[in-house]
């Protein structure tokens, strides 16, 4: 992990609540899929920690919902503008000999998208169920169909593709409990995804501070008792190993 004064290559939204940032960035070529980077906002003293959407050609790609007034700062970053990084962080998503099913919900989505891309490049096969609120939330579609995925939507409203959560997606879709997934999105969401699947990994959201492990404001508990940090045992860990 290093810091890299990067310049901001394109900062579009993408849906109401929603951008797209192209970072042109040296760390591009050391992300492994499900890692995240510290984002220093103009004017903010803390780092905000958002996760890679895509890394390659030497662009990282943040894909982040305005949430409170850093973000909103975010939004207002213009191309040619330099924005400091600090990262990769965290432990990522495996890709092992397995074809996974890949699990998203709202802003859980974009970690996935550069973990398709790695499964794809190792010949695998890759299904995606994305989980959004309505039709105008759902992000990134284009872009795993464009990789080759099988691409299922899921919206709570039926305005697209299946009526209801992820889960109602992979029971309508037949997708059965000894699936490979990997999976992030809200709490709710992994919960149900860990009940229902045994094998793969959920990747957790946490406020963080430092980052690194250091701070201890990001804890959760394992089954057995004992503390991890989100940020540096996680964000992903094994589906069961934490409680939810």
């Amino acid at each position: 992990m290093r810091t890299d004064h990067a310049r901001i290559a394109g900062n579009v939204r993408i849906a109401s609540d929603i951008w797209k940032m192209d970072v042109r960035s040296s760390l591009a070529e050391e992300v492994k899929p499900g890692q995240f980077m510290q984002i220093q906002v103009p004017g903010f003293y803390l780092r905000r920690p958002i996760s890679v959407c895509r890394a390659e050609n030497g662009v990282v790609t943040f894909v982040y919902k305005t949430v409170g007034e850093g973000t909103m700062r975010m939004t207002e970053m213009k191309d040619g503008e330099e924005i400091s990084l600090f990262g990769p962080l965290g432990t990522g998503f495996p890709v092992i000999d397995r074809d996974p099913v890949l699990i998203g919900g709202g802003v859980g989505i974009p970690p996935l998208l550069e973990t398709a891309c790695r499964y794809r490049n190792s010949g695998r096969n890759v299904t995606v169920i994305l989980g959004c609120a309505d039709q105008a939330s759902v992000i990134l579609k284009d872009e795993f169909e464009a990789l080759g995925c099988k691409v299922i939507i899921a919206t709570m409203d039926g305005s697209e593709g299946i009526r209801g959560t992820v889960i109602d997606a992979a029971e309508a879709c037949g997708i059965g409990e000894d699936a490979y997934v990997l999976s992030c999105g809200p709490l709710p969401m992994l919960k149900a995804v860990s009940q229902r699947f045994k094998e793969g990994c959920v990747s957790l959201e946490a406020r963080m501070a430092c980052g690194m492990g250091a701070c201890m404001g990001c804890v959760v508990k394992n089954k057995e008792g004992e503390s991890l940090r989100v940020c540096k045992d996680g964000p992903v860990f094994a589906i069961g190993e934490v409680e939810l």
